[in-house]
C-alpha cells in the first residue's frame, strides 16, 4: 500500500466516475467543478499562501512602531521560511505515520495558534518566534494538500494542478491586499485575519474531508537528504536556491525603499501577486509548449535577472522601483510552475521525497535572503541587495546550464506525456490521477 491509501475512498471513487464519463464523452473536464472536500482544501491553500506576502505591507510600520531595524523585521520572513525548509525534511515522515487528514489538521491548527500569538505579541522578537511556529504549520499543511486535491478532484492530475496553481496565485495576490487593508487599522490586524480565516479552513477540512487510514509504507527522515545525491535534483535545487534569493530579496526588502504607506504597499504587492498568478497559471504552460522547458527557463531567468538589475539601478526612482517590482511577478510565476514540473519529472526518486529535498534547498535561500538584504543595505547601501540578487540569478543560470541534459530529459518526458494525452483523449490524465499519489507531494509553499 502506498501513501495514496491516505486519501478518502469516497473522493477517489467520485473522481474516477467523473473521469470515466469525461473520457467516454471525449470532453476535457472543467477543473473548477469539484467535490466539496476539494474546495475545502483549496480554500485552505489560498489562505496558506496568503501568509507569504501578508506581512509585506506592514514591514515599515512594524519597524517604526516596534522600534526595530530593517534586518530585525526581515527575520519575520527568515524564521518563517527557514523553519518551513527544515520541516520539509520531516513532513513525509509525519504524514506516513498519522495519515493525510491528521497532517492537514495539525498544520492548520498550528497556523491558527501561532498567527493568533503573533497578533498578541508585544515585541518584534516574539513575532519572529511565532512566525517560526507558523512556518512549521504551513509546511505540514502544504505537504499533503496537493495529494488530497489530486486524488479527490475531477479532471485528473492536470486539472488538479490547475486548481492548485490557481489557489497559489489567488493566495499570493490577496495576501498583500489583506495585509494592507487590515494593517492600516493596526499592525496586529493581518495576523488576526489569518487566525479567523484559517479557523474556518480548519472546520471545513474537519467536516468535509473524510477519514484517511495510516499508510503501510513509512518514509525515513533521511530519504530527502539521500535524494540529493542525484545530480539532476541537486542541480535544480541549487538553481532554485539562487533564484529564490532574488525572489525574496524583492518580496522582503523592496517595501523599505518604496517609502509608501500601508495601503499603498498593499496595492503594489497585490499587483505583483496578480502577475505571479498570471505567469504561473496561464503563461507558463503556453511558453513550455511553445519553447520547451530548457529555453523557457533560460529566457525567463535572464529576464528576471535583468528586472532585478533595473531595481538596483533605478532604486532612487519610486516609479521605476514600483513598476519593476510589479513586473517581476510575471517571471516569478512562470519560473515557479516550470521549475517545479521539471523537478518532478527528472527526479529519479518518489515524488514526495524529491519535493521534500527540493523544497528544503530552495526555501533555505528564500529564508536567508531578506535578512541578508537588510544587513547589506545597512552596511553598503540600499541598492546592494538587488545587485547581489541579480548576480544570484545569473549564478543560478550557470548551475542550470551545467545540468542541461536533465532539462532535456524533462522536456522529452513532458512532450511524451502531452502526446499520449492527446492520442487517448484524456485517458492518460485519468490514469495519472488513478495511480498512487503520495501524500507528501507538493509543488509550492
Amino acid at each position: 500500500m502506498s501513501e495514496s491509501a491516505e486519501i478518502t475512498q469516497a473522493g477517489v471513487t467520485q473522481a474516477r466516475v467523473t473521469r470515466a464519463r469525461v473520457t467516454r464523452a471525449g470532453v476535457t473536464p472543467n477543473p473548477f467543478r469539484q467535490p466539496k472536500a476539494v474546495w475545502a482544501v483549496a480554500f485552505a491553500c489560498v489562505i496558506s499562501f496568503m501568509g507569504i506576502g501578508l506581512v509585506d505591507p506592514i514591514l515599515p510600520a512594524l519597524r517604526v512602531k516596534l522600534h526595530a531595524t530593517p534586518s530585525q523585521v526581515e527575520l519575520l520572513f527568515t524564521s518563517y521560511l527557514v523553519v518551513t525548509a527544515v520541516a520539509m525534511l520531516v513532513t513525509g515522515w509525519v504524514s506516513t505515520r498519522i495519515g493525510a487528514k491528521r497532517t492537514l489538521l495539525s498544520g492548520l491548527a498550528l497556523i491558527v495558534v501561532f498567527s493568533a500569538l503573533a497578533g498578541n505579541s508585544g515585541g518584534i522578537s516574539q513575532i519572529v518566534w511565532f512566525r517560526a511556529g507558523w512556518g512549521l504549520g504551513n509546511a505540514l499543511f502544504i505537504a499533503t494538500s496537493l495529494a488530497v486535491i489530486v486524488a479527490s478532484a475531477s479532471g485528473g492530475f492536470a486539472g488538479a494542478i490547475v486548481l492548485y496553481e490557481t489557489a497559489l496565485g489567488v493566495g499570493i495576490a490577496l495576501g498583500p491586499l489583506l495585509g494592507g487593508e487590515l494593517g492600516a487599522i493596526s499592525w496586529r490586524g493581518p495576523f488576526f485575519g489569518v487566525t479567523v480565516l484559517m479557523s474556518i479552513s480548519l472546520i471545513a477540512t474537519l467536516v468535509l474531508v473524510g477519514k484517511t487510514p495510516r499508510p503501510a509504507h513509512r518514509e525515513s527522515l533521511l530519504d530527502p537528504l539521500r535524494a540529493l545525491r542525484h545530480r539532476g535534483l541537486l542541480t535544480m535545487g541549487l538553481t532554485a536556491l539562487c533564484y529564490n534569493w532574488a525572489f525574496f530579496t524583492v518580496l522582503g526588502y523592496a517595501p523599505f525603499p518604496m517609502n509608501l504607506n500601508t495601503h499603498q504597499l498593499g496595492y503594489v504587492f497585490t499587483g505583483w501577486g496578480a502577475l505571479v498568478a498570471l505567469g504561473a497559471v496561464f503563461l507558463a504552460p503556453r511558453l513550455e509548449r511553445r519553447l520547451g522547458v530548457a529555453r523557457t527557463l533560460y529566457i525567463n531567468l535572464s529576464l528576471f535577472a535583468a528586472d532585478v538589475l533595473v531595481i538596483a539601478v533605478g532604486i532612487s526612482s519610486k516609479a521605476t522601483l514600483i513598476v519593476a517590482v510589479i513586473v517581476s511577478g510575471v517571471f516569478i510565476g512562470i519560473n515557479n510552475t516550470v521549475t517545479t514540473q521539471a523537478v518532478m519529472t527528472v527526479a529519479p526518486v518518489e515524488r514526495p521525497v524529491a519535493s521534500a529535498a527540493y523544497g528544503f534547498i530552495r526555501f533555505i535561500g528564500a529564508g536567508l535572503a531578506p535578512y541578508a538584504a537588510g544587513r547589506m543595505a545597512a552596511s553598503f547601501g540600499v541598492h546592494v541587495p538587488f545587485y547581489v540578487g541579480a548576480a544570484a540569478v545569473l549564478v543560478g543560470i550557470a548551475i542550470l546550464a551545467s545540468g542541461h541534459k536533465f532539462l532535456v530529459a524533462a522536456e522529452q518526458a513532458t512532450t511524451g506525456q502531452a502526446t499520449t494525452g492527446q492520442a487517448t483523449t484524456g485517458q492518460a490524465g485519468s490514469q495519472a490521477a488513478d495511480s498512487p499519489v503520495p501524500a507528501g507531494q507538493r509543488p509550492h509553499a
